[in-house]
Order: C-alpha cells, then sequence, then structure tokens
C-alpha cells in the first residue's frame, strides 16, 4: 500500500537535488507545477491529511492511495456503465461508450460498498495530482484535466445525484461531498508557494503554483506536439495516447475527449494501454531462463538490451508467433481490465528473443489498432510522436514505425513530464502568454527520428491482420474463456 506522504518527501528530496544538479540558485526559481499519474485517488479528511494517517485507520486498506492501474473496482464500473446505457446518460459517448475501473466514480462507489465507515470519514476524495499542488499552496482545486478525463466533468456537469443514487442510495451526494471542487484550467496559477511548503522544497514562498496536471497529457506541449493531428505516445510502464484536435467525435473506446484537457482551446483525445513496459518486464524476470541472464551479464547488457539485440536480427514473421498485448487488461479500445495476454505459435523450438519480440510487436499492434480507430472516427492522426522510457529501445521504436507505416517523432528530452510542468508553471508565472507560446520556447522534439520500412510494413500489415482477427475473437464475444479463468481466479481465492 502507497502513503500520500511518500508524495511530499520526494518534493523534499527531488527539488533542491535537481537545482544543484542543473545549478540554479532557487531564488531565481519564478513558479513550481506538478504531474501525476491519474486517476490515483487520496481519501482525505476535511484539512486533507490522508485518512491512513488517521489514528485507528492505519489497517484499513480503502484508508490508503487508490493508484491508477487498481482495477478491482470492475463491478462496480461495469454496473455503473450498464445503468448509463440503460439512462441513454449523453455523458457516455464522450469516453467511447465505456467508463474504466480506474478512474474516480467507480473507485468511489467501491470505497462506498466495500468500506462505509471509510467513506463516511472521507471528506474529500481527491486526485493525487490535486493534493499536492493543495499542499504546495493551501488552496484546493481540480484541475480541468483530471476532472474531464477522470471525473466525468462534460459541459459544466457531472453524473447527476438521481443517476448516482440508482447505483447506490448512499452515493447520490458524492459528486457535491466529494469531489466537486473549483476548477482550474491547464496552465492557471492557484495560488502561491505558502511558507510550510517553501520550508520544504527550498524554493521562495510566494512564487506561482500551477493547476495540477497529468504526466501523459502534460508532455504534448514538452514534445511542442499540441496541433490537430499530433499523437503523443508517452511509453512506459503503459502507454497513453493523448492528441489535440480542433472537431468533437465519439471515438470508440477513447478514454476521453475532453475541451482544453492537454491544451485550451481544443478538445484533447485520450486513448491507452494499460500494460506496455510492463509486459517487457514480466517477461524478463519471470520468464527468461538463467541461460538467458548469464549471456546477457557476459555480454555486459541487460536483458532487455540481449533480447533486444538477437530479436533485432529476425525478420518480420521469422518467429512464428503472435501475441495479444492484455496482461494487465485492455483500455482502449475494449474497456475491459478482465482480458489477459495470449501467445499463439508456441513451440518446443520457440526461444526467449522469440517470444520477446512478439510480445514488443503486440504493444505495436494494439496502438495501431487505436490509431486506426481515432481516423475512421474523423479524427485522423498525421503524426505519431514518442516520449517515455521506451523510446530508448531502438528496436521497439522501429516496429513502431513499420507497424504504424508512419514516421515517428521523438520528444528531444528525457524528462518529458518534468519538461511539461515547468512549460506550465511559466505560465502560471506569466513569462509566457499561454502553453502554446511557452511549448514553442521551451519544447524539444526530433521529428522523423524513425521512418517505416515498406517491406516489414507490408509484412507486419498481414501479421496485424490475424491480430485483429485474435483481437475480435477474444475481445469482442468470440470466446469468453479470459473473462471465465479470471472468474474462476478469484473463486479460488477468495
Amino acid at each position: 500500500m502507497q502513503v500520500a506522504a511518500d508524495y511530499l518527501e520526494v518534493l523534499q528530496v527531488a527539488i533542491p537535488q535537481a537545482l544543484e544538479d542543473a545549478g540554479v540558485d532557487p531564488a531565481d526559481v519564478i513558479g513550481i507545477a506538478t504531474d501525476f499519474t491519474a486517476c490515483t485517488m487520496v481519501p482525505t479528511t476535511e484539512d486533507g491529511t490522508p485518512l491512513s494517517e488517521v489514528p485507528g485507520l492505519a489497517s484499513e486498506p480503502h484508508a490508503y492511495v487508490k493508484l491508477w492501474r487498481h482495477h478491482a473496482a470492475q463491478g462496480q464500473a461495469d454496473r455503473l456503465n450498464e445503468l448509463a446505457r440503460k439512462r441513454s446518460e449523453v455523458w457516455l459517448a464522450r469516453y467511447g461508450g465505456l467508463i474504466s475501473s480506474e478512474w474516480e466514480f467507480a473507485k468511489g462507489l467501491q470505497l462506498l460498498e466495500e468500506a462505509p465507515d471509510v467513506y463516511a470519514r472521507t471528506a474529500h476524495f481527491v486526485e493525487a495530482a490535486d493534493w499536492i499542488v493543495w499542499q504546495l499552496c493551501g488552496t484546493l482545486t481540480r484541475n480541468a484535466c483530471s476532472a474531464g478525463y477522470k471525473g466525468i466533468l462534460q459541459d459544466g456537469t457531472y453524473p447527476s445525484p438521481d443517476f448516482l443514487a440508482e447505483l447506490h442510495p448512499g452515493f447520490a451526494d458524492f459528486v457535491t461531498d466529494k469531489i466537486d471542487r473549483p476548477l482550474a484550467a491547464l496552465g492557471d496559477r492557484v495560488g502561491s508557494l505558502t511558507e510550510q511548503a517553501a520550508a520544504l522544497t527550498g524554493l521562495p514562498a510566494g512564487i506561482a503554483v500551477a493547476a495540477g496536471n497529468v504526466d501523459a497529457h502534460v508532455t504534448a506541449p514538452a514534445a511542442q506536439s499540441i496541433g490537430p493531428g499530433q499523437m503523443v505516445l508517452i511509453m512506459g510502464t503503459s502507454t497513453c495516447h493523448v492528441m489535440n484536435s480542433d472537431v468533437l467525435r465519439e471515438v470508440p473506446g477513447m478514454c476521453g475527449v475532453v475541451e482544453g484537457g492537454i491544451a485550451p482551446g481544443l478538445w484533447g483525445y485520450e486513448a491507452g494501454q494499460s500494460g506496455v513496459g510492463d509486459i517487457f518486464e514480466w517477461f524478463t524476470t519471470q520468464q527468461v531462463p538463467a541461460e538467458t541472464r548469464q549471456a546477457a551479464d557476459e555480454a555486459g547488457l541487460t536483458v532487455h538490451e540481449h533480447l533486444s539485440r538477437l530479436a533485432a536480427e529476425q525478420a518480420v514473421g521469422e518467429h512464428g508467433l503472435l501475441a495479444l498485448d492484455w496482461h494487465s487488461g485492455n483500455r482502449s479500445v475494449l474497456v475491459d481490465h478482465d482480458l489477459s495476454g495470449l501467445v499463439v505459435g508456441l513451440t518446443l523450438a520457440t526461444r526467449p528473443e522469440d517470444v520477446y519480440r512478439a510480445l514488443l510487436e503486440a504493444t505495436a499492434f494494439g496502438t495501431r489498432l487505436i490509431v486506426e480507430t481515432f481516423d475512421e472516427a474523423g479524427v485522423p492522426v498525421r503524426e505519431i510522436v514518442v516520449a517515455g522510457g521506451l523510446k530508448k529501445n531502438t528496436l521497439l521504436m522501429q516496429i513502431y514505425a513499420d507497424v504504424l507505416n508512419l514516421p515517428l517523432s521523438t520528444i528531444g528530452s528525457d524528462q518529458g513530464p518534468a519538461l511539461g510542468s515547468a512549460i506550465h508553471a511559466a505560465v502560471a508565472a506569466g513569462a509566457y502568454s499561454d502553453v502554446q507560446a511557452a511549448s514553442d520556447a521551451m519544447g524539444r522534439v526530433d521529428r522523423a527520428s524513425y521512418r517505416p520500412d515498406p517491406e516489414r510494413a507490408e509484412a507486419y500489415g498481414t501479421l496485424y491482420d490475424d491480430y485483429r482477427a485474435l483481437h475480435d475473437h477474444f475481445g469482442r464475444g468470440g470466446d469468453d474463456v479470459m473473462h471465465r479463468l479470471k472468474a474462476r481466479r478469484r473463486e479460488v481465492r477468495r
């Protein structure tokens, strides 16, 4: 279980160290902005104390932070979606027709149903991004990004009390009691750094504190990619796909479309894959034999580097495998966290590098499906821009270029979210007029870093057709075996 106090300790340690590493005098800092992975929820008292720190609640799991990839509220999400469809709630289409178990309402409903006493003691059910800003400036606000994508805030309203009451009578006032607070646009100054926060961080009291933001969305301006049609892939343990457009469309399976959700004046779209780097890490730590580890050690490489070198020598399709990238469920476009991973084609001759490459390819196929879904919905993707730690894997990047048959641009910074936060801090402090101007001045990008190879792209086109067939068979009703296996596992472990 994670405690919110850790986040403050990060600020206490990281900010002075970052200033020292950069050779910056703290007195020259004019503003601070932060980002966080959403939807990460902190149940707190009225004054912002996390419930896990309240006497008597340390042993209560629901008093702790609910991390973004907490999927235990799938049952609540299923009921929420079913009721929204039954009532023809207009906001449902803004989320691709499905609300995720990762988001605020499903997590809040789970808290009420499984720990009603903890729910009753929760004065604020607040995004970690907003909680940190609250600790910095003493003002509780809701950033427009988290509120729109994770809090079902559309056209100025949340789901109605009567809708919530139909889910559970005690849930009717969830919005007004737990989550509805003043909204802050991205780049807004929401307050000034307090004396207490200044002592914690080593920064001057009184500097601008910007509205909170989501780590993926804040990366787009850092990559100078907030124009319509520029899809930014923030690739790490998971991948978040964000993109602005000047049109509003309903995209099946998207995670949301929010006006001003990425940059003011445009419709910000989000999609995602729940597992990407996590899948590769699972394979290298849990499935690779000792001799492969030894070979990597002898070559002075990590297991990832060793397998990537071996896999790079293969032609497309040489390994004879095809995988589904659902080891952590599917976020887009199926929005079903009870789906699971699959590798087809295994034989006694299959080697670790074969499976590794198939898993890399599976995540690229998943992204291609997302891109095609956007295109077909009338939100064309004109450029792919990659940020995040996985851009360091050149094999993976080339596979993505070949599978997508599009040039790949890459962010020119290893710290995209931090740079994006700095951009918003500069706007909040008045150094730039808006996010676009700050992005133009401070963002970094290398255009068309990777270009598709025509022969490999054609070969991947054939494999992708098979991926689509597997995707639809196991994800759209052809066979429900993945759900049955998950249900049986839960029953046995109960």
